[in-house]
């Protein structure tokens, strides 16, 4: 069920009306008093962003110093009402210059009850895109002299983007050169014991697109994913070709992807909008390799001082390399100095974070570097058990690379004047939660 909001509803910090609008008339205008004794003025935010307080719920977010709230009267659906605030920041955004807070409401009130009246009717939400509002709704809101976004202007021809199939693009885009970027990037959790062995590991990933195509353009992109190639291999009536197919997980798409054509022909259509984008979103629990092995030891030299050895091996390639690689190996907070030799890159004790930090700018593939400290810990100390130790921790972004083997096959653009582009893909792995236990 969508939601039906009875009334939504922006407060200051101190729980003052800034404005307001009713599209219903199952709730009273002073409800919103409730939730300003009970919850604003006795500081009972809690975790819970749902509140229900007799036969209305609230359901409140903070932007900046400024809270909204929708009330419902009904069993309505709660993450779509977030959703909805969400999306509504981000239009009132596009009009203030990219600021959204107090001042910017109170200099524009006419302009956020015009939008108010468009992007919700009797309740029910409506069209969100700030690229279609702005083309019947040309109003110019008050910006803030500390904003440096500039205002684009889409010509105002609105008819088939609000009522037709393709809302998130507009009709007479010409570019003098026809490009697409694709870039697929990648993080890498990674939860390793002492001993080697993988207690969690898994890699969520993202494909972002850039086009500056002419016209309306059709994509279709191919992955080397398991459900693709073996629909090809079907329509082609002979066995897959040998190689590495991915299984993907969680997959979620943009609303330019056309679903109903992935459920028949298990290729990603789609007709892209303007500018950058996510394409698509997904994770991998399997088949993942790894782009570092770390290998640390730990040997006890008496009862204040101990001495780190740490090997990080690059898995990856020889003709790749990793970058901004940093390894962060804990220490106890009473520790006193540490003597540190590297083979690449710097090292040196942080006592800010109480960890060895060792960076190397430019890590080759397929090499193998190390690091060795000792530690000296201070005397007075040392009499205090010694509780489990925290992970080592590392950073990192490999150009090239997958850690989930994920390759484009195809990008294929189609348009009615058959004009030429030029397509670009590009890899990136970064880590995400990289540790290793010590």
């Amino acid at each position: 069920m969508p939601v039906a909001a009875s009334a939504i509803y922006f407060l200051n910090l101190r729980g003052d009306i800034l404005i307001n609008r009713l599209y219903r008339d199952d709730v009273g205008g002073n409800m919103v008093d409730a939730f300003r004794m009970q919850i604003l003025q006795t500081k009972d935010l809690g975790t819970c962003p749902v509140r229900q307080m007799g036969n209305c719920s609230f359901m409140y977010m903070r932007i900046s110093n400024v809270y909204i709230v929708i009330v419902v009267n009904s069993n309505a659906n709660a993450a779509l009402a977030f959703k909805f605030i969400v999306e509504a920041v981000a239009l009132f955004k596009s009009y203030f210059g990219g600021t959204f807070d107090e001042d910017s409401i109170r200099n524009n009130f006419v302009l956020i009850y015009e939008l108010l009246d468009e992007i919700m009717d009797f309740g029910f939400p409506q069209n969100l895109s700030p690229e279609i509002v702005k083309l019947y709704i040309t109003q110019e809101g008050v910006r803030s002299p500390f904003s440096k976004e500039k205002e684009v202007r889409p010509p105002a021809n609105a008819t088939l983007q609000v009522t037709g199939a393709v809302g998130w693009r507009r009709e007479g885009l010409v570019y003098k050169k026809n490009e697409v970027f694709l870039d697929i990037v990648e993080s890498v959790n990674l939860l390793m014991s002492q001993k080697g062995t993988i207690l969690r590991c898994d890699v969520t990933g993202k494909v972002l697109m850039k086009c500056f195509l002419s016209g309306m353009p059709d994509l279709k992109l191919g992955l080397n994913d398991k459900i693709g190639l073996e629909n090809e291999a079907q329509m082609r009536a002979r066995p897959a070709r040998s190689g590495k197919t991915i299984e993907l997980d969680d997959v979620v798409f943009h609303q330019c992807v056309n679903l109903a054509r992935f459920n028949t022909e298990k290729t990603v259509s789609f007709v892209p909008p303007d500018g950058e984008f996510e394409l698509m979103k997904y994770r991998i629990t399997e088949g993942i390799n790894l782009p570092f092995r770390v290998l640390p030891l730990i040997k006890e030299l008496g009862r204040t001082r101990f001495e780190v050895n740490v090997k990080v091996k690059s898995v990856f390639g020889a003709k790749m390399f990793a970058l901004n690689v940093i390894v962060k190996v804990p220490v106890p907070k009473h520790t006193a100095k540490a003597t540190l030799s590297v083979t690449s890159g710097r090292a040196k004790y942080n006592a800010a974070v109480d960890a060895i930090v060792w960076k190397i700018k430019k890590f080759p593939g397929q090499t193998e570097l190390s690091m060795s400290a000792e530690v000296e810990l201070i005397s007075t100390m040392v009499d205090k058990k010694q509780g489990t130790r925290p992970p080592i921790q590392m950073e990192f972004q490999v150009p090239m690379f997958t850690a989930s083997g994920l390759r484009v096959r195809f990008l294929k653009v189609w348009e009615k004047s058959g004009y030429s582009t030029v397509e670009w893909v590009r890899y990136i792995t970064r880590a995400g939660a990289y540790e290793i236990r010590c």
